[in-house]
């Protein structure tokens, strides 16, 4: 079963972010076989809004908690809070998988 992982920058912490993005996009490439969508959250203007979500194919909670915990944002102290949801897919890219 499918994890969502909601994550929260701390506030004032955007040049954490900015420094740290190479990493972040590396890993994410090296653990691309088990992303099933991720990507940072916007303001409605386009801006940064300071987190991000994951959907990985994973099948255990501390499997989630391993990847997120191994992200190089996460190793920054970029995080505020961190929230991971057992996700079911309804429907990806308009199939209904139900």
């Amino acid at each position: 079963m499918p994890y969502f992982i909601e994550t929260w920058d701390k506030p004032g912490h955007a040049a954490v972010r900015q420094a740290h993005r190479p990493e972040h996009l590396e890993f994410l490439e090296a653990h691309k076989a088990i992303l099933l969508a991720c990507g940072a959250k916007l303001q409605d203007d386009g801006t940064d809004a300071g987190g991000g979500v994951y959907i990985v194919a994973l099948d255990t909670r501390a499997e989630a908690e391993a990847f997120i915990a191994a992200d190089p944002f996460h190793k920054a102290d970029l995080f505020a809070r961190v929230n991971i949801t057992n996700w079911r897919k309804a429907y990806v890219d308009g199939q209904c998988l139900l």
